[in-house]
């Protein structure tokens, strides 16, 4: 149940990933996260409140749940969606992937958490699978607007690996606390808070690249919420969930599969058939999950 959790959250990644291109490129990183926090802070706080949810928090799992939405929303989501607007869903996809093995190591090296071989084998073969699937994604990039490069190639790199950096620490951070049975919406709301209340305080700063580089219009407003329900509220509830019963090092591959689940969705909305160093690497990440699954 963990597990399917967990691919919950990717497909919801994907998802989100792609609706958020359009308002990223539009108003920047920054300001779209603002936005996007805003909403789903809002939004989880309700729920949390009528669900009870926040009964299940202590002071001490408080602080280390805000501790974690700094370093893996504010940080990492950030420098993510920065490097989303610079080269598309689909390249920065394969960079955030190796979220998968920096979790691995750092949760064997932080938490002690050991993986069965044959579990082993199929993380290994979900990021290989992932790496090639998203890699020989598409024929051409000619006329596919997400896959558009704006700006430097070399930031947009270094942006999508602090996001997974960032993803990978803020998830061993709240590891322990979701291994303790709080409630995944409530965790899910303060991590938002956090990261919501940072973003505001950068946005009241004169800095340029901190406030919208464009004027919100109805559409993109409508983007960004849509993108925050899918992939904020919908997704990241689901990834908390999964951390509750199953190890940082596991949830985190089978997260990582959400660029292949990208794939398909890209080829709908473009057009633009994937090819077959795709399916490939698509039909390597369903092997290493069955793995995942038996170890």
């Amino acid at each position: 149940m963990f597990e399917i959790a967990a691919l919950g959250a990717a497909l919801c990644w994907s998802m989100g990933g792609i609706i958020a291109t359009t308002p990223i490129r539009s108003l920047g990183a920054i300001a779209f996260t603002r936005i996007r926090m805003l909403f789903i802070a809002a939004m989880l706080t309700l729920v949390a409140t009528l669900s009870g949810g926040w009964e299940t928090l202590s002071a001490d799992q408080l602080s280390t749940l805000l501790l974690s939405g700094i370093v893996g929303i504010l940080f990492g989501d950030t420098a993510l969606f920065a490097a989303l607007k610079r080269l598309g869903p689909r390249r920065a996809a394969i960079l955030f992937a190796t979220h998968a093995p920096m979790t691995l190591a750092l949760g064997y090296l932080w938490l002690d958490e050991a993986l069965t071989y044959t579990a082993l084998l199929g993380a290994l073969l979900v990021t290989m699978g992932v790496i090639t699937a998203v890699f020989y994604g598409s024929h051409s990039t000619a006329s596919n607007p997400w896959e558009v490069i704006q700006g430097s190639l070399i930031t947009g790199v270094l942006l999508a690996l602090l996001g997974a950096l960032g993803q990978s620490m803020g998830s061993l951070i709240a590891r322990p606390v979701m291994a303790d049975d709080v409630d995944a919406v409530a965790a899910s709301a303060i991590r938002s808070i956090a990261s919501a209340a940072f973003l505001v305080l950068l946005g009241i700063l004169p800095v340029r690249h901190f406030r919208a580089q464009a004027a919100l219009t109805p559409r993109i407003l409508l983007l960004a919420s849509a993108s925050a329900l899918i992939g904020m509220g919908i997704g990241m509830t689901l990834f908390l969930f999964a951390l509750k019963g199953s190890q940082t090092g596991i949830v985190a591959t089978l997260s990582s599969t959400s660029p292949v689940l990208m794939l398909p969705i890209l080829w709908i909305l473009s057009g633009e058939r994937p090819s077959a160093g795709a399916w490939v690497g698509a039909t390597t990440v369903v092997l290493g999950t069955s793995l995942i699954f038996l170890g």
